[in-house]
């Protein structure tokens, strides 16, 4: 795929860049960093009451995301409900802003590769909100299934990315079926439902279409810096679709098939061909 070679080219910053990135990295720090310290004396109150359950300290965390989302200048555009049912979200993968615009809609908890956790900043920030962290082993399909079906029957909401990585937030890539599995547990399957969302990003005025998309070998700061001094008229628009019964479906590989093209409708760059994916 040679959209993943691809590089934007980003143009020196300017005073009215560096002004925005003196000025958002330290609002941004205090808001993520202030409230970790806030939900972890309160996760002490919360853990031994409730166990897996979270009814308190996701509201921190949606609050959180919204307001660095604020920061950041990007405007959040939702459509449609969260779904009330019990199950899991799925959504398109297009960059580690997926992590803020996904919280700020909704009240949910990630699906996330294990390296993720020993990530410097996000790591904590992700073990702190109670992602679930998998490795992508065999060996470990089943131990990682339990898991997953152990948070279901906490009435946690999981969200996972199936197209296994991020892109360039122009285009979407085949949904993957392994990490659908745990939701046709016999036991589960009867009472679960599988909520699709499409994620679209626009630019600020002026830059690259792919401005906001994190793939291939991009380095997390520069990436990040680029988003802390670009100036505000982005936005992200999210789109719930309506929640498809686990049971309704034949099976893993049917429901990925699925859920993959209710996303695809729905995004602007959705149509693109497999030659040009």
């Amino acid at each position: 795929m040679a959209w993943q070679d691809e590089r934007i080219s980003h143009p020196p910053l300017a005073v009215g860049g560096w002004i925005r990135l003196i000025l958002r990295a330290p609002a941004l720090v205090v808001i993520n960093f202030g409230c970790l310290l806030l939900l972890l004396l309160l996760r002490v109150i919360e853990r031994p009451i409730f166990g897996l359950r979270r009814p308190l300290t996701p509201f921190i965390t949606q609050f959180v995301c919204r307001a660095s989302l604020a920061v950041l200048g990007i405007r959040l555009r939702q459509r449609g409900r969260v779904m009330t049912e019990r199950g899991a979200i799925v959504a398109n993968h297009a960059s580690w802003l997926d992590i803020y615009t996904l919280n700020a809609c909704a009240r949910i908890y990630f699906v996330s590769k294990a390296e993720v956790a020993k990530w410097p900043g996000i790591g904590w920030l992700a073990r702190a909100t109670g992602t679930v962290f998998i490795n992508r082993k065999s060996n470990e399909a089943r131990a990682q299934q339990q898991v997953f079906e152990a948070r279901l029957r906490a009435g946690h909401h999981l969200l996972f990315f199936p197209e296994g990585t991020s892109t360039d937030s122009r285009r979407i890539l085949p949904f993957k079926s392994t990490l659908f599995a745990a939701f046709f547990a016999p036991d589960l399957r009867e009472d679960m439902a599988i909520q699709p969302v499409t994620v679209a990003y626009h630019a600020p005025p002026g830059r690259d279409a792919r401005f906001h998309g994190w793939w291939g070998g991009m380095g997390f700061g520069g990436h990040l810096k680029q988003v802390l001094a670009a100036p505000g008229g982005g936005a992200v628009d999210v789109v719930f679709h309506a929640p498809v019964p686990v049971a309704a479906v034949a099976d893993r590989k049917a429901m990925a098939a699925q859920v993959e093209a209710t996303v695809r409708h729905a995004h602007p760059m959705g149509a693109l061909t497999p030659e040009e994916r």
